[in-house]
């Protein structure tokens, strides 16, 4: 690689600036990544938004990369070579020592940094990166359409494979945005009969266009009447943090049905216990997963055709990016690219 790259930083909180930094060395057990393309999440505000303008260097957000190997640490497995396509989810590569490692629980680790947050991510030309975090990226896919599948698709992929349900059964998925678009998507794929509920009328034909079979218009109906008259739901999975939202929908689950949490929050959610108790539902949080779960979920998106909608914009143009993706215009999910200069 160059001698040096460039990158996006958190200069102050909320505005992203385009700087040349130093091309580091991989250390011990790290990888040095060349990126290609890195997706722009909803969890990048807290990133963006609440960096900590002390913080030297300020930090690179960004945690759905794509690239190749440019350079290997010391210690690197030989799974690792230099030029191998490779990905980076949120979660930065497991310590292998602690209590979670040591249970195979890699998504648990506690001791792992989160890409973006307490590690540069890649909103960059290169990135140093855990040898533990590394994920390998098929070639069927290209880097733009893989990146969001390493955040926004491996959260729901994982989601459904844990929600209870079976094929043939009602799935419902509450917010159709960056993670809802995927995870309509893969449960249509999965076998489940789903139902989409979202508000207001605009975002009905994408839906139905992106697997559901039923669209279910909050500012028109009840979504827990709406999904009783159709026999309830086995699962919802949701991504809202709209604790109200969610509560509104949970007395539309079936008898052992079960909630799955993906957003994060920070209103007390309620929860009615004798809906639970009377039917055995139950309530469930689903962090993204581990690389090995993230590679699966790229496998299956080959498999299955499953394809993030995306739209991209150069490095450069990151803060453009960043507002649009604020603004809830993008449909569905903003990439950066670092093969253009402007």
């Amino acid at each position: 690689m160059k001698p040096t790259y460039r990158a996006m930083q958190v200069g102050t909180p909320g505005t992203l600036e385009l700087v040349q930094r130093p091309t580091p060395e991989p250390g011990a057990g790290e990888v040095l990544i060349a990126v290609e393309a890195c997706g722009m999440c909803g969890a990048d505000a807290a990133d963006i938004e609440g960096a900590d303008p002390a913080l030297q260097p300020p930090r690179v957000p960004g945690h759905e990369v794509v690239g190749r190997i440019a350079a290997l640490g010391a210690g690197v497995p030989a799974r690792w070579r230099v030029g191998q396509r490779v990905g980076v989810g949120r979660l930065g590569g497991h310590c292998n020592e602690c209590d979670a490692c040591r249970q195979g629980q890699f998504q648990l680790c506690r001791n792992q940094p989160f890409v973006g947050a307490s590690c540069d991510g890649g909103y960059a030309e290169a990135m140093i990166a855990r040898h533990t975090g590394l994920v390998s990226i098929p070639d069927e896919l290209q880097a733009e359409e893989a990146a969001p599948i390493l955040c926004a698709g491996l959260a729901t992929f994982n989601a459904l494979k844990k929600c209870g349900a079976e094929a043939g059964d009602l799935v419902a998925i509450l917010g159709i945005g960056g993670l809802g678009h995927m995870a309509l998507q893969y449960a249509r794929r999965m076998g489940f009969r789903v139902a989409a509920i979202g508000r207001g009328p605009d975002i009905a034909g994408d839906a139905l266009a992106l697997g559901a079979h039923v669209y279910i218009d909050t500012r028109q109906e009840d979504a827990a009447e709406a999904l009783k008259r159709l026999g309830g739901a086995m699962a919802i999975v949701t991504m809202l943090g709209d604790a109200t939202a969610i509560a509104a929908a949970l007395p539309g689950l079936a008898p052992q049905g079960r909630l799955v949490l993906l957003g994060g929050g920070k209103e007390p959610l309620p929860l009615p216990m004798g809906l639970l108790v009377s039917g055995e539902r139950s309530v469930l949080g689903s962090i993204t997963g581990s690389p090995y779960e993230n590679e699966k979920t790229l496998n299956f998106s080959v498999l299955s055709g499953a394809r993030p909608w995306i739209e991209t914009l150069p490095l450069a143009r990151a803060n453009e990016a960043y507002r649009r993706m604020r603004s809830g215009e993008v449909k569905f999910r903003m990439v950066l690219t670092m093969g253009s200069p402007d």
